[in-house]
């Protein structure tokens, strides 16, 4: 049986036979492609690779570790805007690698629309959700104050990108995500909000239950409290609105009454950077509020921008930190909330979109409403309270992770659907 997928990135393995520096994302790609090509001889299966290059880049093909590979141009830096010739990059893959089922990860891309479009037997269409751009777009502003949605500092004009526009372009890729679904015929999902959300869009969608593997070196290691920096919270990104870094940011001065020494470590870009001329001119008006929010409550020896972090330092970040924290509008199953009870740490998140289906309140770690602030310093303050039930969670939430992130159970399931898809 010959399997593509379309995915959002170039796998590592690839970027590495090409010279080409991989991408820390996506990182549960790897290990399942992994155990497909390694099992290739039980399971039967021929797996090939679609993704996107640069817009100005050449369409690539290769072959590396026996899965063949093909790289076509698409703008990655504006998902909102659709472009017809990927239609035809796509149409010349099927084409050349004849796959008996197409699976693409993700729908909020404009290659998922594409790929839909141009496959011609729907039913050897699978489509695994990741997000629901369509649903994010909705609640993008997270509470933000008017003046800070609607208003351009300089990076803001010269890339035509505020925080109001921003929210226009999830819309515009939500629209394309509801077309690709109306044409779909196969979806994976995960939560009962994903199953809930992707039906609405379309009844007629076939809806396969399957859990994601995570990243390989998060399986083998604990979290131990004596271990730990005491009072840390960690947040594995902060990037824009939706991911609630100014609620914690809000949150923090109340903390800081009950327990002084706590910190916030953040993950991802450094978005409230503003030492050099350069970096005035590059700040975001979310990273302009958040730099705000620190100088206002004097945070600056209580919030660390990490920068990005590959899968090991994001593993040892996790580690060193007391609490998880995920202070999200919305999520699907938060890859990071499984992480971290995959590592068996005390977990706090807000109670939003799928995180009800992989988390139980009270009993694998603490959840709050999202835009209550008294709810959200009285769960850190909890966990940092209470040590003993801060262990009992996490040992409670790695038990429960270590049976949702099963690789050999979802690898099974994977092969299940794709088997009976092609019968």
């Amino acid at each position: 049986m010959k399997i593509l997928w379309l995915c959002n990135i170039m796998l590592p393995a690839i970027a590495e036979a090409l010279g080409k520096k991989a991408s820390n994302k996506e990182g549960w790609l790897t290990g399942l492609s992994t155990q497909l090509l390694q099992r290739g001889g039980e399971n039967d299966i021929t797996l090939g690779v679609c993704f996107p290059v640069g817009k100005e880049e050449e369409p690539i093909k290769g072959t590396v570790n026996g899965m063949d590979y093909f790289g076509f141009p698409e703008d990655t830096a504006a998902p909102d805007k659709y472009d017809d010739n990927m239609e035809m990059y796509l149409t010349d893959i099927l084409e050349d690698f004849k796959p008996d089922v197409v699976h693409v990860f993700g729908t909020e891309y404009p290659h998922t629309l594409a790929m839909t479009r141009c496959i011609k037997d729907k039913n050897r269409l699978l489509i695994g959700i990741q997000g629901l751009c369509a649903l994010y777009a909705e609640g993008y502003m997270a509470d933000l104050p008017e003046k800070v949605q609607n208003r351009f500092l300089f990076r803001d004009f010269l890339k035509q990108d505020n925080i109001r526009q921003q929210q226009e372009k999830f819309r515009k890729r939500g629209a394309m995500e509801v077309e690709a679904l109306k044409n779909a015929s196969h979806v994976t999902g995960r939560t009962d909000w994903d199953r809930e959300g992707v039906l609405e869009m379309n009844p007629n969608l076939k809806y396969h239950f399957m859990n994601e593997t995570l990243r390989a070196n998060f399986y083998n290691v604990r979290w131990q409290m004596e271990e730990c920096e005491p009072y840390s919270v960690f947040l594995s990104q902060g990037n824009y609105p939706i991911k609630g870094l100014h609620y914690v940011l809000g949150a923090m001065p109340d903390i800081l009454k009950r327990f002084p020494e706590t910190k916030v470590y953040v993950a991802g870009d450094v978005i409230t950077a503003y030492e050099t001329l350069k970096q005035k001119i590059k700040i975001s008006s979310y990273g302009k509020y958040c730099l705000d929010l620190i100088r206002e409550h004097k945070l600056q020896e209580h919030v660390v921008f990490l920068g990005r972090l590959d899968s090991k330092a994001m593993c040892e970040r996790y580690l060193k930190s007391h609490v998880f924290l995920s202070p999200s509008v919305l999520e699907n199953s938060s890859n990071s909330v499984g992480e971290a009870m995959l590592l068996g740490m005390p977990v706090i998140s807000s109670e939003v979109g799928g995180i009800p289906s992989i988390l139980t309140d009270k009993k694998e770690g603490l959840m709050y409403p999202c835009n209550d602030k008294s709810a959200l310093i009285e769960a850190v303050c909890t966990m940092f309270a209470n040590e003993e039930m801060a262990i009992q969670y996490g040992l409670r939430a790695r038990e429960r992770a270590l049976v949702t992130h099963d690789p050999e159970r979802n690898y099974e399931r994977l092969l299940e659907i794709y088997r009976g898809m092609n019968s």
